[in-house]
């Protein structure tokens, strides 16, 4: 079997209501880019990217004279050819080798019958368990959802999302507001949820003292983890020694030089693995088997994904020996997909492995033409900039926000 042609497809698929973070927001959508790898058998692998426009799709029909001729189950070949070192300096394709290798792997698994996790080990378990992720949200006049601020709103949205989708474990992505307002939320999600577990998520923008204030503020919650909460090895090193929270990073050990730093520093408890940030499926796994053999936690880490993306991820969670922890989604504030069937479903805070081979989703291209019209009416968006407050930008580490109450809201429709 033999690659003939690489295409990629720009899209943008709506949410709920834009998310806000602390280095920005999702502005009511997420972009991504959709690879498709054909192949002279007339087999045609899925791949998915975060971002795109015409330098994403540029970077794929670049490497297209590397791969025209590659057979896709060659995976390692695949890798050298893409990501060798030295051309990696000067061109990072970290993530173009992810939405490729995934491809790879679907139209490898439907060759061969068998599933992407069977390429990696095999599947553990049937089914990956997923937590809530709860945003500080805008409202949205379309959906009519959003415009979450306060700790009694949090809480609404979280029991909303529990009787939804059956989750047990709620993640609030922090730092939008001061600490103080996040210990606030936290605590109230506490007496709402005794017996489900808690994270919290500023996305790394506390100094390392304030982040032990906060740890020691929120150390009797029913805590999974304790995410970025500040930048960097050595601050989550400093962190990690004056608290007795477990701590967890999708940030900063998000390649093997730092894994194998994070493990000489123990700087940090849990890793979260992303089939994208790592370089593809194959390599998460990998990471995932060396914090087996040290005995590091690790789950699985959300980018903003799609349905294909997804299926990486619970390939990864299928095959993880050590996925102590639910997994992380985006995936419950869209509000559709571009799969065939629509949006997977959630069954007591769970999704499914997907049975057929490879990926086990197929594209539907009805919809896939519907979102890319879309992309290219609203175009792209600046993840680190929020549209509730345009002259804002985000300096690290910063503690001292603007009132909750005056934190930005969005332009009129």
């Amino acid at each position: 079997m033999k690659i003939t042609n690489l295409k990629a497809t720009t899209i943008t698929v709506p949410l709920e209501a834009p998310l806000r973070h602390s280095n920005g927001a999702h502005w009511g959508r997420f972009v991504r880019t959709i690879v498709e790898v054909e192949t002279d058998e007339g087999l045609v692998g899925l791949g998915e990217m975060g971002g795109g426009g015409q330098s994403a799709e540029a970077a794929i029909a670049g490497l297209t004279p590397y791969l025209v001729g590659h057979d896709p189950l060659q995976l390692e070949q695949l890798r050298w050819k893409i990501m060798n070192p030295t051309a990696s300096l000067y061109n990072n394709r970290l993530q173009l080798h992810a939405a490729i290798e995934m491809a790879c792997m679907d139209v490898a698994g439907k060759y061969l019958g068998i599933r992407a996790c069977d390429l990696i080990g095999g599947a553990l378990r049937e089914e990956v368990p997923f937590a809530s992720y709860l945003f500080y949200r805008y409202a949205d006049e379309k959906t009519g959802r959003g415009g979450e601020t306060s700790a009694d709103e949090i809480v609404a949205h979280a029991k909303d999302l529990a009787a939804r989708y059956g989750f047990t474990v709620h993640k609030l992505k922090g730092g939008v507001f001061p600490p103080d307002h996040d210990i606030e939320v936290m605590k109230a999600l506490g007496d709402a949820f005794p017996k489900d577990k808690l994270r919290l998520d500023p996305n790394g923008v506390w100094t390392v003292e304030e982040a032990i204030r906060v740890a020691k503020a929120i150390r009797d919650l029913n805590n999974d983890y304790f995410e970025d909460p500040t930048w960097g090895l050595e601050g989550m090193r400093r962190l990690r020694r004056a608290i007795d929270l477990p701590t967890a990073t999708n940030t900063v050990v998000v390649n093997f030089e730092q894994l194998a730093a994070n493990i000489r520093l123990e700087a940090v408890d849990v890793v979260l693995l992303d089939t994208t940030f790592w370089g593809g499926l194959r390599q998460a796994h990998k990471a995932g088997t060396v914090l087996e053999t040290f005995q590091y936690g690790a789950s699985v880490h959300s980018s903003g994904e799609l349905g294909i993306q997804l299926a990486s991820m619970l390939h990864l969670g299928a095959a993880l020996p050590n996925l102590g922890f639910a997994a992380d989604a985006h995936y419950h504030h869209l509000v559709d997909d571009i799969i065939v069937g629509g949006k997977m479903e959630y069954r007591g805070g769970k999704i499914a492995l997907p049975k057929g081979p490879g990926l086990g989703v197929e594209l539907d291209r009805d919809k896939m033409g519907q979102y890319a019209e879309l992309y290219q009416s609203l175009g792209g968006y600046t993840y680190d900039r929020d549209p509730g407050r345009p002259d804002w930008y985000c300096v690290m580490p910063e503690t001292n926000f603007a009132d909750p109450a005056r934190g930005g809201r969005l332009p009129s429709r």
